[in-house]
């Protein structure tokens, strides 16, 4: 099935989708995965959006794209702290960063 046959069989379904009872869901939602192909959890977040939210699959949700200049002078702070995992890199951060400038 292409693409675009995929985006206009979700486009005629979601409004159905979005109102009718979890019971109907679950019918609604095996007729698309067995038409498609996609997985179950893609298809249920696929159906549940609204808009043209649906017809723009984008990256995880969340995710933050940062330019080159910062990646490098993460990775390097990252480094010098011995690779430390995110959480305590994020913590520790300022104090690396001023002990950084002062070298």
């Amino acid at each position: 099935m292409s693409r675009m046959a995929k985006q206009e069989l979700l486009a005629s379904i979601q409004d159905r989708y979005q109102g009718s009872s979890k019971k109907d869901k679950g019918r609604i939602l095996d007729e698309f995965i067995a038409v498609t192909g996609h997985h179950r959890k893609h298809g249920i977040r696929l159906l549940g959006r609204l808009g043209e939210a649906a017809d723009q699959v984008t990256g995880v949700k969340g995710r933050r794209i940062y330019d080159e200049a910062v990646r490098e002078a993460v990775i390097l702070v990252w480094e010098a702290s011995d690779r430390i995992c995110g959480k305590r890199l994020k913590a520790a951060l300022p104090h690396l960063v001023e002990s950084m400038e002062r070298h």
